[in-house]
């Protein structure tokens, strides 16, 4: 059973998620918000590579650490807040001591990253992105810059041969043709120059008023630049950086969205003008993410456990987990491979990326629910990936049931059965304004299907025999041409 802290996190997911079945009648306010402060770059090579991202549709994001060992949410134990719990702990030294001295235990000697590699592309991913370092400070690589890390030879898991996990991740998938990110968190927990011990922890945020001790705020920077140095050195061709931890930015750049996580009075700037240069003098044409900091170094918005309500004009991406955490936690509970078809449809019909996060257990395997729910979602995307990938949105973008998207001449009206649903209707109209005489049918089939042009649109009729069957599939894709 999940403790109290998974609980909350779950209820929070499902707070912030909007229906899939949304009608159009969308809000530009929220849509206006969503985009506020968003810079395009101006790097011909970034400008290219996040085209060609926008055409990807489809990734994952893979958190594991210390957090994966105990089977609990990532990291948050240790942030001393008063909505965190620590079931079975009354101290919270106690807690982040054990919590800590977990690196003793973690020992993911299944961890095959071929399989896991194999298993994402045949998925329908273009891309993954793996964590480097979670908000805890744990490095899942071999950095040269602390002891906190999976490569510690004091470690169960150093022994290894590939004991640096970001290293054999990123060269398993690369292997596989997929692009590449790392994602990394700007705050960390562990560092004496975030959280010096001399001063208790009071939240998320450095112990210390870094306006008073300044040389260790300056080492801090040093370190987390010491750090995005080498991960973007080191580790082969870095598609994208992505950070985390949102609080961490120049005091100017927060707003209304982000508030409520930026309480600390003081400038944290860690110069993402040099972290982006240097790394891209490594890496040219590398997109970088600062989450939720307007700038030119956030190159796509990352909406987090939700989809915005109307398609927006700049490059984004949902990340949502397919269970209630990011991480693995025992006895979650996971989205079916219709709830993530009918997820990415609402994404990409308004023109975003679903990066769906997932995560291992801690002998480096994934919970065979996971394995059959990406599995279905491949076989899907095999038959009807033409009406996904490389796709823009096209009004009414997401009517009732159907989603739509475009691709060349080609319209595809994307038809998302309910789970109740046992037979589709006799007919679905795809509204359209396309002209001429026109090609209908149904992906996946590959049947030709009869149609005549109504007010608004396209009345397509469904053939009797294909109705129970079709209504059973994920979503059901007609194209019109």
């Amino acid at each position: 059973m999940k403790n109290k802290f998974q609980l909350l996190f779950t209820a929070l997911v499902c707070a912030s998620t909007f229906s899939l079945h949304a009608q159009g009648d969308f809000s530009m306010e929220a849509n206006k918000s969503e985009e506020a402060g968003y810079i395009a770059p101006k790097d011909p090579l970034v400008k290219a590579n996040l085209d060609k991202w926008q055409g990807y549709k489809f990734g994952v994001l893979i958190h594991m650490g210390l957090y994966t060992q105990l089977g609990t949410v990532e990291s948050w134990g240790l942030a001393p807040e008063d909505w965190v719990t620590r079931d079975g702990y009354n101290d919270y030294y106690k807690y982040a001591t054990d919590y800590r001295n977990t690196k003793y235990k973690l020992n993911p000697t299944n961890l095959n990253s071929e399989k896991w590699a194999k298993m994402f592309k045949n998925a329908g991913a273009k891309y993954m992105i793996f964590t480097s370092k979670h908000h805890d400070g744990f490095c899942m690589y071999d950095s040269k810059f602390t002891d906190f890390k999976i490569t510690n030879p004091e470690l169960p898991y150093s022994k290894n041969a590939k004991a640096d996990v970001l290293k054999d991740v990123l060269d398993a998938s690369r292997k596989e043709g997929l692009a590449v990110g790392v994602y990394f968190s700007k705050p960390d927990w562990t560092t004496e120059t975030f959280w010096w011990p001399y001063y208790p922890p009071k939240d998320r945020n450095p112990t210390y008023d870094i306006t008073k001790f300044p040389e260790r705020w300056k080492s801090y920077v040093q370190y987390t630049q010491n750090q995005l140095n080498e991960l973007t050195t080191n580790y082969g061709k870095v598609d994208i950086l992505w950070l985390d931890g949102c609080w961490v930015r120049p005091l100017s750049t927060i707003n209304k969205k982000v508030e409520e996580f930026c309480k600390y009075p003081y400038d944290m700037d860690i110069d993402m003008k040099l972290v982006s240069e240097t790394a891209r003098k490594k890496q040219p044409g590398m997109l970088v993410v600062d989450r939720w900091v307007p700038s030119e170094y956030e190159n796509y918005l990352t909406p987090e456990q939700k989809t915005p309500e109307k398609p927006l004009s700049v490059p984004w991406e949902s990340c949502i987990t397919l269970g209630g955490a990011w991480g693995w936690v025992p006895n979650d509970h996971y989205k079916s491979s219709k709830e993530v078809i009918q997820l990415m449809t609402s994404i990409v019909v308004k023109g975003g990326n679903l990066l769906l996060g997932v995560g291992p257990d801690a002998k480096g395997e994934f919970d065979p629910k996971i394995e059959t729910t990406l599995a279905n979602v491949g076989k899907w995307l095999t038959a009807n990936g033409e009406a996904i990938y490389d796709t823009k949105p096209v009004a009414p973008y997401l009517d009732g049931k159907v989603g739509y998207t475009q691709k060349g001449n080609a319209v595809y009206g994307i038809y998302m059965p309910s789970k109740e649903e046992k037979e589709l209707p006799a007919s679905i109209t795809i509204k359209t304004d396309k002209k001429g005489g026109l090609k209908v049918s149904l992906l996946g089939v590959k049947q030709k299907l009869a149609s005549k042009k109504v007010n608004g649109g396209i009345e397509v009729t469904i053939p009797k025999e294909l109705r129970t069957s079709l209504a059973a599939q994920e979503a059901v894709v007609i194209k019109v041409i």
